[in-house]
């Protein structure tokens, strides 16, 4: 299915089942972000900016919130 035929889909979904959608995208939208994150911290694209903020802090370079 192309994006203009999803689109097309959507924009004809009654008003509950356009709701139903958007709740179902959000939470699949933040599963995916969610599953993107944990790769990343598995691969180590982290522990450069850990490691700087690591130092900082015991170099007292850092505010409490």
């Amino acid at each position: 299915m192309s994006v203009q035929e999803l689109e097309q889909s959507v924009a004809h979904l009654s008003r509950d089942e356009l709701s139903a959608f958007a709740k179902w995208f959000e939470e699949y939208l933040a599963d995916k972000w969610d599953r993107q994150i944990e790769e990343d911290a598995r691969a180590g694209r982290f522990d450069a900016a850990a490691d700087r903020a690591d130092k900082d802090f015991e170099a007292g370079l850092c505010t409490p919130l």
